[in-house]
């Protein structure tokens, strides 16, 4: 699974901001009723399951608010092809 470092990089590195289509844009695609294809779907979910997973993993109050954002940065910068790979279909097995 590539760190948020490498998404953030290849996000700014390879990307230009119009084309990358992130989770917070097909969220809000949904939210205009807008449908979703089956793929699209499937990297909502999988990115809900891994941040569940994240999140769960934390101990302190301090240290879930630092990786809520961090993960809401990614859902706002990351390609959504991103949470289609093998490893986000299981995350929350991690």
């Amino acid at each position: 699974m590539e760190t948020r470092r490498d998404i953030y990089k290849n996000y700014f590195a390879n990307k230009d901001a119009g084309e990358t289509i992130s989770i917070s844009d097909l969220r809000d695609k949904e939210f205009r009723n807008e449908s979703l294809s089956e793929e699209e779907s499937q990297a909502i979910l999988n990115f809900d399951r891994y941040r569940l997973s994240e999140l769960n993993k934390l101990k302190s109050d301090f240290e879930f608010n630092a990786r809520y954002c961090e993960l809401q940065i990614m859902s706002n910068v990351a390609d959504y092809k991103e949470f289609l790979k093998e490893e986000y279909f299981f995350s929350e097995l991690l």
